[in-house]
């Protein structure tokens, strides 16, 4: 693993730290009046999400981890266990649904994910920033209720609320962002 300078960590990067690794969430270079520059790292432990706050002067080094990316394919779900397929090599793995967290109500048959693994062992698992879904539950439109701020709740048809726009029925299909879990628009 190459070894990087403490001031060269940046958001995004994965260290080994303290026997774990972790990835810099953010960073902020500081030089005080006296003594020397720093860099402040908050950092966030890829296996149980402890988070850290760390400082990193310029003549101290860290090892920088690379995470292998491979593209796989969603299959299904049985018994909480979610079971993906390399694309290449057709070899399945299984991850708990409780490891992927919430986000995992978002996959959908033969969804193309990126699991990103340190030394064969699954790290986290990259969504498509973009889902389309069905609208399954909702209040009816309200005529003369304005479109500017009222957003109203619906169901969709994965069991995730999100807030949408009073012109959104049943049935309609939306675009929905999987990080923040929001209404994009209506889907073509």
């Amino acid at each position: 693993m190459p070894k990087i300078n403490g001031n060269e960590i940046r958001p995004g990067y994965v260290i080994e730290h303290q026997g774990g690794l972790w990835a810099a969430v953010k960073v902020q270079h500081v030089k005080p009046g006296k003594g020397g520059a720093f860099a402040q790292v908050e950092l966030k432990n890829l296996i149980d999400n402890r988070k850290l706050n760390e400082r990193f002067r310029s003549a101290e080094t860290v090892e920088r981890v690379r995470l292998e990316q491979k593209d796989y394919q969603f299959l299904y779900e049985a018994d909480g266990m979610l079971t993906f397929m390399d694309n290449e090599t057709y070899e399945q793995i299984e991850l708990a649904r409780d490891w992927v967290g919430e986000r995992a109500a978002f996959l959908q048959d033969g969804m193309k994910v990126t699991v990103e693994s340190h030394e064969g062992r699954p790290i986290s698992v990259a969504l498509p920033d973009q889902v389309v879904l069905e609208v399954t539950e909702t209040e009816p439109t309200v005529k003369g209720q304005t479109a500017a701020s009222s957003y109203k709740p619906a169901l969709l048809e994965n069991g995730i609320r999100v807030m949408v726009p009073p012109f959104i029925t049943i049935g309609e299909k939306i675009v929905v962002d999987t990080n923040e879990v929001t209404y994009l628009r209506r889907a073509d």
